[in-house]
């Protein structure tokens, strides 16, 4: 599963708890929760002697709560009904894992499977911290050098490491942040007093002009160090092909093919086969991460096929990871074990992924590095600014503990209670911190995954503010294309993507004057625009800041962003539609929806009472193919026109003319998630005398708002009867998304075609 696919498991597709009282909140259903209260323990008691005196036995449940309870707060932990009841009770559970020997969690693992066998193999047998317990450890950690500290990282294993951050203040985890680092080697990415970019250069309708124009805008502020990375909204080959090509030539150019790499981060599969038909055309390797077998299944991820991947990777080039917390709860593999602990496992299975390399590229090690895609998921892991700035904080030193050279993209979803300027505060509170690189667009906006992450005048104004460099031969790049000046000062050209390209012109033989190629540069740059792409040229009255004409229009999608999440489908939209039926999840309203995920991922009693009327209307002859519209997180995107209502006819006509009948009615789904879309499916093609016929549920739903597009999505689950009837069988493992359509990115004709593909 791709990135933009994952965005929608991310914020869309949600874990599946115990279901919530018919239009209750799922709030109310936590504070009926019986809630474990932990006692003070006893001098030097340990989690393991603590359980044993209170339950007389081991018990798994209470040590998940002592564990979850350790934590920081955060509304994920608080969903699986394992947060503290009050700081008194994390303070009992830091106590009771700081008295712990680390060799007692090695031995009794919170959960188990095949991932944490990895972990464990690929884990150092060392006495040194043989018989340390974990508050012994955390005062190792603050008080030795680097150089006591890194020859044993190997021994941590990934449990161990995500517990003794569970002890750790902000300050204390900025402070083991700020003095250990892993380079890349033959680079200064990851070291002390570096920090660079990986470049975003998303485009709505993988336009490799948007692209294309994007990189050299980066460059023109010089910022990009890292990896040219882009989210393609398609995952059909050839389209990845084409961007792949087109971030390869600007490195090629520039004659940076041994500093900068790049990555299209389309699933791995993709990736692999790309470079089996079209050798020496892909870059990097991207793939999503998760913290279990189970939850790596829903990205269609084992171990044996990151590990045969792995194999494959020679020379510089090796392996991108991206995780984050809540990945594994969102898709539905929490299995009652906090965030903490699961994103410590996915850098654990990444750096296992690493020895594997190390071992197999003697001598020529290539770059392996990871991103914590903190912020990215929405306000069901975590809501608030001074959460975001916690998990960045975790996490970064989780991965340094692994030995990975980590960056992050200090992140927030439009849904979660997190404005523009708080984001500023947040990057603020984490540089102390020194992350390997953060993410870099034109704006703070993301125009396809629709998101805030930092932008880059953000890099400009942390490397003012904070004295950070870029690796050192990127600098020289800078300076060649006279982007910085020789005193490292920034030049006349600074902020002028025009003269970037006019430097691309140069270097591949081009002799028109300046003059000519400015003049094609700004019709380029137009084009970009009206795709409703950012490109920013010069800054305000200081470097780091954006134009006061483009930070309007940053602020105004912002605002648009709020409107959208807080619609509902208008009674005008719902008569629009030819036979609607209108069904509801359990959501009380568009606040619990949008807080609480899993209450829009089941239907409401009354909705499945109509979904089972007509099933009775079709039991002669079930259509092959049900269509499912939901608001999703934008009504909006469904309203508008030319979007659902330029859709419906042309899906209808292209899977008549397909000999695929459909039911004569539309489902309407109020507050309706992707779940949602599955349970639905499983109530309307289940059958007790199931077959090996297929049938398909199309789900067309609302996507994240923050671009001027207002895109929507469609899912596209196909299976057969006998799997629809099969409990827990449908998931995200399964479904396939048509993403970024509206009138002014994937156009909805477009869209059919590409539905039809998964579809046929």
């Amino acid at each position: 599963m791709k990135r933009r696919q994952f965005i929608h498991s991310a914020g869309l597709i949600t874990i599946a708890l115990t279901l919530a009282p018919e239009r209750s909140s799922a709030s109310a259903l936590m504070n009926k929760k019986a809630r474990v209260l932990l006692d003070q323990p006893l001098p030097n008691e340990g989690v393991f002697q603590y359980i044993q005196r209170k339950k007389g036995r081991f018990e798994i449940d209470l040590l998940r709560q002592i564990y979850g309870s350790a934590n920081a707060f955060k509304e994920g932990d608080e969903l699986l009904g394992i947060a503290a009841h009050s700081e008194e009770d994390r303070l009992h559970a830091r106590q009771l894992i700081a008295n712990t020997r680390l060799a007692e969690v090695r031995q009794q693992a919170v959960f188990s499977d095949e991932l944490l066998d990895l972990i464990q193999r690929t884990t150092r047998d060392d006495s040194f911290f043989k018989e340390y317990t974990f508050g012994q450890l955390k005062d190792f950690l603050l008080s030795q050098p680097d150089t006591a500290i890194i020859p044993h990282l190997s021994a941590l294993t990934s449990d161990q490491i995500a517990l003794v951050v569970k002890l750790m203040s902000n300050e204390e985890l900025i402070a083991v942040s700020s003095k250990l680092f892993h380079p890349l080697p033959h680079s200064k990415i990851g070291s002390k007093g570096y920090m660079g970019a990986r470049v975003q250069p998303n485009s709505p309708t993988d336009h490799p002009e948007d692209i294309f124009w994007q990189v050299l805008n980066a460059w023109s502020y010089g910022v990009g160090d890292v990896v040219l990375g882009t989210n393609p909204v398609s995952s059909n080959p050839k389209d990845v092909l084409v961007i792949e090509n087109t971030l390869k030539d600007l490195i090629e150019t520039f004659g940076l093919t041994d500093v900068i790499p790049h990555c299209v981060l389309a699933h791995i599969d993709i990736q692999a086969g790309i470079e089996k038909e079209h050798p020496n055309s892909t870059g990097i390797w991207f793939q999503s991460i998760a913290g279990s077998v189970a939850a790596n299944k829903t990205f269609d991820v084992s171990i044996e096929k990151m590990q045969g991947y792995a194999a494959l990777r020679k020379g510089q080039y090796g392996l991108y990871a991206e995780t984050g917390q809540g990945a594994d709860q969102t898709n539905g593999h929490a299995m009652g074990v906090d965030m903490v602990i699961h994103e410590a496992r996915k850098y654990g299975f990444h750096r296992a992924l690493k020895l594997q390399m190390d071992e197999e590229n003697a001598g020529n090690v290539p770059w392996v590095i990871v991103n914590d895609v903190a912020g990215f998921i929405g306000p069901e892991v975590f809501r608030t600014k001074e959460q975001l700035v916690r998990c960045c904080l975790e996490d970064l030193v989780m991965g340094k503990l692994h030995g990975l050279t980590i960056g992050l993209d200090i992140c927030t979803t439009l849904h979660m209670d997190v404005s523009l300027d708080d984001l500023d505060w947040c990057i603020d509170a984490i540089m102390p911190a020194n992350p390997g690189y953060l993410m870099a667009l034109p704006t703070k906006n993301d125009p396809m995954l629709s998101y805030l992450t930092t932008s880059f005048v953000d890099h400009v104004r942390v490397r003012e503010t904070f004295g950070y460099k870029v690796n050192d031969r990127m600098w020289d790049f800078f300076k060649s294309i006279e982007i910085i000046r020789s005193d490292n000062s920034i030049s006349a050209h600074f902020a002028n993507p025009i003269w970037v390209y006019y430097r691309y012109c140069l270097a591949k033989g081009d002799t028109r004057s300046y003059a000519a190629i400015e003049k094609e540069a700004n019709e380029a740059i137009d084009r970009v625009r009206k795709r409703g792409v950012p490109i920013s040229v010069g800054y305000g009255d200081k470097p780091w800041k954006l134009t006061p004409a483009l930070e309007k229009e940053v602020k105004h999608l912002y605002a648009d962003a709020k409107y959208c999440l807080w619609q509902e489908l208008s009674p005008a939209f719902i008569s629009s539609i030819p036979n609607a039926v209108l069904l509801e999840t359990r959501s009380a309203d568009r606040k619990d929806y949008v807080y609480h995920p899993e209450s829009g991922e089941q239907l409401a009693t009354k909705s499945l009472q109509t979904i089972h009327q007509l099933k009775k209307k079709y039991s002669q002859q079930l259509p092959k193919v049900l269509i499912v519209i939901s608001d999703g997180l934008n009504a909006k995107s469904i309203e508008d026109t030319g979007h659902v209502s330029a859709f419906l006819p042309l899906i209808k006509d292209a899977l008549e003319a397909n000999k695929y009948p459909i039911t004569h009615e539309r489902i309407l789904l109020r507050n309706g998630r992707v779940r949602a879309g599955y349970h639905l499916g499983e109530e309307f093609f289940s059958s007790t005398s199931a077959t090996q016929n297929n049938y398909t549920l199309l789900h067309i739903i609302g996507e994240r708002p923050g671009s001027e597009h207002r895109n929507f999505s469609v899912y596209i689950t196909k299976a057969t009867q006998q799997k629809w009837s099969t409990p827990g069988a449908i998931d995200h493992d399964i479904t396939r998304v048509v993403s970024g359509i509206s009138d002014t990115a994937l156009l909805p004709e477009k869209a059919v075609e590409e539905v039809m593909r998964y579809i046929l």
